[in-house]
């Protein structure tokens, strides 16, 4: 579907859910992937989630992909940068950096508390740390890490993985901040990279993403038809990195369905939800 030979990617976050989903898609469109996560034993996922950044290795290289499993706490700068030193070392370039690590429900249960609070001062001053550093800060270190690879490249596409919660007032303070923050963040670093030909761009899944969590809390989502798979998301950024005019989209916000629709591709079982 998708041809990605000779490109190197970075996928942050990527034991599970969206992030191995996007890993997988690009391994087997044939880019070398990198990823990255705290999880390299299973049963020590967040909540007791399964998978692990080696098993998302293994089924890269099943699918005839070649993936290298960094551990990386992303909110530990030092660990960030021996990532890219690592893969400057073994790959000398950097095509295509993917910030999907999320932290942000680590401290709530299974239905996070924070979703039944509707008020901001009803919740922990802690949530905003907790997101804010597990997401847009954790991006913006990375992609300043990236952004120098990819201006002397004279190439380049860094995707910030957000959600429609930027555009919402009702999807609570702190999470619509931090999603905001990632779309502007793509929108300022489009500016300042486009003269050097590098493409910042934000994607927003679907509503209902089908992840290990949410299949774990199935029965409190009710009907999941319109639901997507981790991959649709990963198409949607194959698609991006296959497109010679990619800077066209350079600082844009865009839905995997508006992707899909674009594109023409669909979700792992031949349907196209959203669109």
């Amino acid at each position: 579907m998708f041809n990605l030979n000779n490109k190197v990617a970075l996928i942050t976050g990527a034991s599970r859910g969206i992030g191995k989903g996007i890993a997988l898609v690009l391994g087997e469109a044939g880019a070398t992937v990198y990823i990255t996560g705290r999880t390299v034993e299973e049963g020590q996922g967040n909540r007791g989630l399964p998978g692990t950044i080696r098993q998302t290795a293994k089924e890269i290289t099943s699918l005839g992909g070649q993936c290298t499993a960094l551990r990386c706490d992303h909110r530990i700068d030092s660990q960030v940068k021996e990532v890219f030193k690592l893969i400057m070392n073994k790959s000398g370039s950097l095509d295509i950096l993917v910030n999907n690590v999320w932290g942000g429900y680590e401290s709530f249960n299974d239905i996070p508390e924070f979703m039944n609070k509707p008020d901001f001062w009803d919740i922990p001053i802690s949530l905003w740390d907790d997101m804010v550093q597990s997401g847009p800060r954790a991006h913006y270190v990375a992609s300043a890490l990236a952004a120098p690879i990819m201006i002397a490249q004279k190439s380049g596409l860094i995707i910030n993985i957000s959600f429609i919660a930027a555009r919402c007032d009702d999807r609570g303070v702190i999470y619509s901040v931090a999603k905001s923050a990632d779309d502007r963040m793509v929108a300022c670093m489009a500016h300042e990279l486009r003269e050097h030909d590098v493409a910042a761009v934000a994607i927003y899944p679907g509503g209902l993403v089908r992840t290990e969590w949410v299949m774990r809390t199935a029965k409190n989502w009710g009907n999941l038809d319109g639901s997507e798979s981790p991959q649709y998301t990963g198409r949607a950024v194959a698609a991006l990195a296959s497109d010679v005019e990619i800077m066209q989209k350079s600082g844009k916000a865009i839905t995997v369905a508006a992707l899909a629709k674009e594109y023409n591709f669909t979700d792992i079982d031949g349907k196209q939800p959203g669109v």
